[in-house]
């Protein structure tokens, strides 16, 4: 067995990485999103922020593929082409900002803001009218702009989705498209950057084999007609970044 695997399987915690890429592999299969929020808070606690980014990055990059070819069916590829244009403009300012900002501040921004936007949507609260080329490319760059200083693009695009009428199924498929199209962005910035710790990249790649299974069975359980189960799901999901990633837990 080459080295390089050999190091990759010595990580302590290595079995804590597992478990959480297998239930963020399950979460994302049936609901398009989600895994960076499970993984992310793990993956942080034993291994470097920046380890912790590629092992995100490397893991995903096989995990949805069971479920592209219906994502491409099912989706608004132009509406995700405007989200990725979003995130191709402010990505680098996260990038720069993670360097400068305090992060407990931080911290309680992001969660603090996210816990009023559900609590919002939660009551009932929708966009009125369509969504607009704008709100879609700004959602973008303030996912684009967390993927830089925290490795969680989700939460502005989830928001703006679970507030819009659209269908869930497009809904669903374009969260997915979304995240495949910011992991295949993101490593090649990684790797010109010279930031990349290639034995993180075999183990992401390798545990990636188990989350790939884990979202194929994600995506046999989503049935397109259960809006209530789906959004129960995205909520809860959010709520739980939200609480995961307060400064509190940090002391």
């Amino acid at each position: 067995m080459p080295d390089i695997i050999l190091e990759a399987f010595a990580i302590e915690g290595l079995g804590w990485l597992v478990l959480a890429v297998i239930a963020a592999g399950l979460v994302r299969g049936f609901s398009g999103f989600g895994s960076a929020m499970i993984i992310m808070p793990v993956a942080s606690s034993v291994l470097s922020p920046v380890e912790a980014v590629i092992f995100l990055v490397a893991t995903e990059l096989l995990g949805p593929l069971p479920n592209l070819r219906g994502a491409l069916r099912e989706g608004e590829v132009r509406d995700v082409g405007l989200l990725m244009l979003g995130v191709v403009i402010a990505l680098p300012f996260g990038l720069w900002y993670l360097s400068s900002v305090d992060p407990v501040i931080f911290g309680w921004m992001v969660s603090c803001c996210v816990i009023g936007l559900l609590v919002l949507v939660m009551m009932g609260w929708r966009f009125k009218g369509e969504l607009t080329r704008a709100m879609t490319v700004g959602a973008g760059a303030v996912g684009g702009f967390m993927m830089g200083i925290a490795g969680i693009p989700g939460p502005p695009v989830i928001m703006l989705y679970m507030a819009s009428k659209l269908p869930v199924s497009v809904i669903r498929a374009n969260f997915l498209l979304y995240l495949v199209a910011i992991d295949l962005l993101l490593f090649p910035l990684l790797w010109l950057a010279d930031m990349l710790v290639w034995k993180i990249v075999v183990l992401g790649l390798l545990i990636g084999v188990p989350n790939l299974i884990a979202n194929y069975v994600g995506a046999l359980l989503f049935k397109p007609g259960a809006e209530k189960v789906f959004r129960a799901v995205a909520y809860s999901v959010i709520a739980a970044s939200a609480i995961i990633g307060l400064p509190v837990w940090k002391g």
